[in-house]
């Protein structure tokens, strides 16, 4: 994979996100958008970095972020929401 990379600018850089496919929450440390072919053929992708309360980041497509409120919702929580 190529180490090619550059820095997106984002309005909720610093903030406090959920990552919508996990569900878990943290502040948006980066966005990158990022190469992440492993053949020869380049795939570029936006990579949003986020770190959770035990300081790991992990990373997820950005459009699977949204802000984060101050009540963390739980699975059930989200699935009502839909249903409704």
């Amino acid at each position: 994979m190529s180490e090619c990379y550059e820095y997106v600018p984002h309005r909720l850089l610093h903030q406090r996100v959920r990552d919508i496919a996990s569900g878990v929450e943290g502040v948006l440390m980066a966005v990158i958008n990022e190469n992440v072919s492993d053949t020869g053929i380049e795939r570029w992708m936006e990579l949003a970095y986020i770190r959770n309360a035990a300081g790991r980041e992990f990373t997820t497509a950005v459009a699977n972020i949204e802000p984060a409120y101050d009540q963390p919702q739980t699975a059930a929580g989200r699935q009502n929401e839909r249903s409704a």
